[in-house]
């Protein structure tokens, strides 16, 4: 039986240094150099997944590789993940590709709703978007190739606030220069009141955006 395991356990565990969780799994991000190498690499992981019949999702770009893992199975992360991202590393230092993980962020588009379930079919609609499978609240791009939109359930307006927002899923490690520069770009801290978990930021307008992060979540 698969097992789930805590983005901690994932971290924690031997041979993943090249790898940062984020909300939607495991990433890294290899600078190959040339759409060559891309392929290339590439190509080992996917003779390791088939091995482990176990597919990450992989996005191959000009000079760059970005690689998620995620257990589908348990809806979260799992041994086969940390095994998976270590043969990823290794295959990766083989070819002469070096991980850059502190280039990985996922974007989410947050919605403030007072009724989601009513307002939730106009956006799945106009995004041609689907439900994601473990949360009613949440629309995801049906070949992931764009931001998750989640609802996020309001008891009461808030008209002093914008009701659409973005969160910005960084690297642990990279969450603090992040800041930083959105606050030398202008930009203030509304709250870390629930930091390191996420932190609320805004523009000169009041416009928010949040910077999250794995800890603080376990």
């Amino acid at each position: 039986m698969i097992e789930r395991i805590s983005p901690r356990q994932f971290h924690e565990a031997d041979g993943v240094e090249d790898w940062r969780v984020l909300g939607d799994g495991a990433c890294t991000f290899f600078r190959t150099g040339s759409f060559a190498a891309g392929v290339a690499l590439v190509d080992a992981i996917g003779r390791l997944a088939d091995a482990a019949d176990h597919h990450p999702d992989i996005d191959l770009r000009y000079g760059a590789v970005t690689v998620r893992l995620w257990t589908h199975e348990v809806d979260g992360l799992s041994e086969r993940d940390v095994d998976l991202a270590r043969q990823i590393s290794a295959v990766a230092c083989e070819l002469g590709v070096p991980a850059d993980p502190s280039a990985v962020q996922t974007v989410q588009v947050t919605i403030d709703a007072l009724v989601g379930p009513e307002v939730m079919p106009f956006w799945r609609a106009v995004l041609g978007y689907q439900d994601r499978g473990d949360g009613a609240e949440d629309l995801i791009a049906p070949r992931g190739r764009g931001p998750s939109f989640w609802f996020q359930q309001m008891d009461a307006p808030r008209p002093q606030r914008n009701r659409i927002h973005i969160d910005v899923w960084v690297a642990h490690d990279q969450a603090e220069a992040r800041i930083a520069a959105m606050i030398a770009s202008g930009g203030y801290l509304v709250t870390d009141e629930k930091a390191p978990s996420w932190w609320v930021l805004a523009d000169a307008e009041g416009n928010e955006a949040c910077v999250a992060t794995w800890m603080g979540r376990d």
